[in-house]
């Protein structure tokens, strides 16, 4: 793989040190890195969402629209809803390959067939507290319900990814038991890196991702929550150790924390690492604000990629770059991922935020002593209401002003 360009005029600058060739030549990335989305089942989990068929079925479009090439789409023994759900979008014929949730039971796969998927994702426990607490189950009992799972999910056709969640908690002793039995007996199509907690560090994430695929040969797939803000970076890290799909949820919805955001891992790959083209960037903001209408979890303000005030500049110092050369100001041109830089007035404004609103207002030309007073009105604007001046408090100013 070559090295990522630093600096592409009109889309991005990132850091020169990407390419460092004491960082870069550490990596061993996969000739191929596929997103797998689980927005329909995982980031359904958050609680109090709850998406209709009819819901899921655009939002699996629209990720589709933006290339997104995996969908997991939803697990079908949970209900109608939910069945009907996938076979609506199996029925839509998308470039995605599509895949649901299953226990490692028949029935599962059965239903699976029946809604017409692609692939499975077949989840097992495996964390030392969920097989010492929650199941009373040991290592042989997992490899007991895997093996024939996997085996009719494979003679029915079926790309089956092993999915042995909570991994990262896992007794490595467990882990690697289960993992050669598998291989043995019924050897799945990838393996399931899961951070059930988002509790690994990247270098751990890094280590199971060596470790696993030294032990299987296979293809690796990641999934990891974001418990202490690091879902991202150790989805990367394993990117970087070699695995071959990074599994994430729209906006960042999920359990507690959430999933690592689908949009996030799309810019970063195409941009930071530069392992993909193939997306829609500027087709990001319409995929999130669906997902936001539906499910009524608001995306903060700061929310990387496709927060409202992302490319929102307040204080004076450098505004006029916002508009002349955003590069200047931000790593992404906001037209990248379908936006426009934003110049807004409050407490922190100059007079260059003043010239802009002026001009774009048609007011050419205002002396030096005008504009001054707008300014100092401005911040005192600002400052009382502890924000940021609306449109109408600003025409109250020039009015009063001008």
């Amino acid at each position: 793989m070559k090295k990522p360009v630093e600096n592409l005029p009109e889309k991005w600058w990132v850091s020169p040190y990407n390419s460092e060739e004491s960082v870069f030549d550490t990596f061993k990335f996969n000739d191929t890195v596929l997103i797998h989305d689980a927005t329909l089942r995982d980031g359904e989990q958050t609680p109090g969402v709850v998406m209709y068929p009819e819901e899921k079925l655009k939002i699996a479009k629209k990720l589709d629209e933006i290339g997104v090439e995996r969908i997991e789409a939803g697990m079908p023994a949970v209900s109608k809803d939910d069945f009907n759900a996938i076979r609506s979008i199996a029925d839509s014929n998308l470039n995605a390959k599509l895949y649901s949730f299953a226990r490692a039971r028949r029935e599962d796969i059965d239903n699976a067939i029946d809604a017409g998927v692609d692939g499975v994702v077949v989840e097992v426990p495996i964390g030392a507290p969920k097989l010492q607490y929650q199941f009373g189950w040991t290592w042989e009992d997992v490899l007991k319900r895997s093996v024939d799972t996997i085996n009719y999910a494979k003679s029915k056709n079926l790309s089956v990814v092993y999915f042995p969640y909570d991994t990262t908690r896992a007794r490595i002793e467990d882990f690697t038991n289960l993992i050669k039995g598998i291989m043995k007996d019924s050897s799945p199509d990838s393996i399931g890196i899961v951070d059930t907690m988002g509790c690994a560090l990247p270098e751990a994430i890094k280590y199971l991702v060596r470790y696993t695929k030294n032990l299987t040969g296979l293809p690796i797939e990641i999934h990891t929550h974001n418990d202490f803000g690091l879902g991202l970076a150790t989805e990367l890290a394993a990117v970087e150790a070699g695995a071959s799909v990074v599994h994430g949820a729209v906006n960042g919805l999920g359990e507690r924390t959430g999933n690592t955001a689908t949009e996030e891992l799309i810019l970063a790959l195409s941009v930071l690492y530069q392992v993909k083209d193939c997306y829609r960037l500027d087709k990001l903001p319409e995929l999130t604000q669906l997902v936001e209408d539906i499910t009524g979890v608001r995306v903060p303000a700061n929310k990387p990629v496709v927060g409202s005030r992302n490319f929102t500049r307040e204080s004076g110092i450098g505004v006029d770059m916002v508009i002349k050369n955003p590069l200047v100001m931000f790593a992404t041109d906001p037209r990248l991922t379908g936006r426009d830089g934003n110049i807004v007035l409050g407490k922190k404004s100059g007079k260059l935020s003043i010239l802009y609103q002026l001009e774009k207002l048609g007011h050419h030309d205002v002396p030096d002593d005008q504009v001054s007073e707008i300014l100092s009105r401005v911040k005192d604007k600002g400052i009382n209401k502890r924000g940021l001046l609306t449109d109408e408090e600003f025409t109250d100013i020039l009015d009063a002003v001008l």
